[in-house]
């Protein structure tokens, strides 16, 4: 088995990990629209605002990708008695996956980070927030929930924002009844006082934070090692994991030895949450029984598809294992996809360049001109194809016990050699509708051999604008045709 295999076999790994998550939470607010004009009252753009969205942000962003990553979280936090603690406790409980215990204080402020975008761009970021500690009932309320989830989570990340939930006494608190009961501990820090975490199995500071706690030069990889060897000297820890930015990452451990990640980012879009990700994938690969080093890696890799993303976005465990196997597949096996969620992401990329989205569907047992006219047309009729490909299981149900002939990783490899097609996804049911209603493709197209009334999903794509193209046939060209002409009849 490769060295990339068995990392990707790790990742599978990661599913139902138990990792307690303890730290500030926030609420992500988007504000999105467009500019086309200059306020009179002074030389700013004026933001017409056509949609908003809100997300859980800070530590509720670890806690969203270690659910992309399939592990199992537990989530303590504190926000205040306000609208914005109660849509963090709302969206926490949208995810069954997390085990929530968030305690409200009243008078505190919740967290808000409201981001405003025109286009592709971030114009204005606006904060409201608390940095005050907590009360000593409320402290004593967090420790004691932290304490109960402590004794089935297999890593403890304490995830840092300097907002008053990880004042200096929970946070030694917090380590010392980790240590104690053998549980490991990865910090995402803040500040410049590193001595608070202590005890720590590693901290994941970036670039610029390794400078402020250690007042040392960090433009070099040695510099990096140094910066990193006197935290671990002098605070007591087991391993940092630096992240620099284009120069990738730097694991330093207490036996001494450096390990440099190159970046794995092919482009790159928004920094944003990227740390939450790193934090995430490396705490739920230690709960897995992976090394440092391993988690390390593992992370690095989901660093750079979150990067590829706008807004705080997250790795899915899916995404991180094709990264994995990137360097082993060809350029048409990489446009290749099982998950429907990671599918609509990339197709959201697209959609934010501008680019109109297509769709079709079909089984493509075996490629022929018929297919490739269909799909030369839906190609012309769009800027990017997505084709959703039947599974195995599905194409036996609907075509018998025979078909298919290839199998679904056969059919996908080679719909994705052709030019006229940019995405392959693979769905499981009868019918591509429940792929549709999640891509929500600007054009559906399928055979004239359909009227559009029998169009699977073009209801659904005529609500929401869209509209469907039906090809036109080639006379005489069918899998079936060719399967009877295979076997003379």
């Amino acid at each position: 088995m490769t060295e990339l295999s068995a990392l990707a076999d790790r990742v599978e790994q990661l599913r139902n990990t138990s990792v307690l998550c303890v730290g500030d939470a926030m609420l992500d607010r988007f504000v999105y629209g467009s500019v086309d004009r200059v306020s009179p009252e002074a030389p700013i753009p004026v933001l017409f605002i056509e949609r908003e969205s809100a997300m859980l942000g800070g530590a509720g962003n670890v806690v969203r990708n270690l659910v992309a990553l399939g592990a199992a979280p537990a989530f303590v936090s504190v926000v205040g008695d306000d609208v914005a603690g109660r849509e963090i406790t709302r969206l926490v409980g949208e995810h069954g996956e997390i085990d929530p215990c968030i305690v409200v204080e009243t008078g505190r402020q919740t967290t808000i980070k409201t981001r405003f975008f025109a286009s592709h761009q971030q114009l204005l970021r606006a904060d409201r927030e608390s940095r005050t500690a907590l009360t000593d009932s409320i402290r004593d309320q967090l420790l004691a929930r932290a304490d109960r989830l402590l004794d089935k989570a297999g890593v403890m990340v304490l995830s840092d924002y300097g907002k008053g939930v990880l004042a200096p006494p929970v946070t030694a608190e917090l380590i010392a009844r980790a240590r104690a009961k053998g549980k490991k501990i990865v910090v995402d820090p803040k500040g410049s006082d590193y001595a608070i975490y202590a005890g720590a199995t590693i901290v994941t500071p970036n670039r610029k934070e390794l400078f402020e706690a250690t007042a040392m030069p960090v433009d070099s990889d040695d510099g990096v090692v140094a910066a990193a060897r006197k935290l671990i000297d002098t605070c007591g820890l087991e391993a940092v994991l630096v992240t620099r930015s284009q120069d990738g990452m730097t694991l330093v451990t207490a036996d001494g030895q450096a390990h440099h990640l190159p970046a794995e980012a092919r482009e790159v879009f928004d920094v944003s949450g990227a740390g939450d990700t790193v934090v995430a994938t490396l705490a739920a690969a230690i709960a897995s029984g992976a090394s440092l080093l391993d988690g390390a890696r593992i992370a690095n890799v989901a660093a750079g598809i979150v990067v590829g993303k706008v807004g705080t976005a997250v790795a899915y465990a899916e995404e991180v294992i094709a990264a994995l196997h990137h360097d082993d597949l060809t350029a048409g096996e990489s446009k290749i996809m099982w998950s429907a969620v990671s599918a609509a992401e990339l197709v959201d990329r697209w959609r934010r360049k501008g680019a109109k989205v297509g769709f079709t569907n079909g089984c493509f047992d075996l490629l022929h001109p018929g297919h490739v006219s269909i799909l030369t047309q839906a190609r012309a009729a769009c800027d990017k194809l997505v084709v959703g490909l039947n599974s195995d299981a599905s194409v036996q149900r609907l075509k018998g016990p025979t078909r298919p002939v290839q199998s679904e990783a056969s059919r996908a490899t080679v719909l994705s050699s052709l030019a006229t097609v940019d995405l392959v996804v693979i769905f499981g049911e009868d019918t591509p509708l429940q792929l549709i209603e999640t891509l929500r493709p600007d054009v559906l197209i399928k055979g004239a051999d359909y009227t559009i009334d029998k169009v699977v999903g073009a209801d659904q794509v005529h609500s929401w604008g869209g509209k469907v193209v039906l090809a036109d046939l080639v006379d005489g060209q069918s899998t079936t045709n060719t399967i009877k002409r295979m076997n003379g009849h």
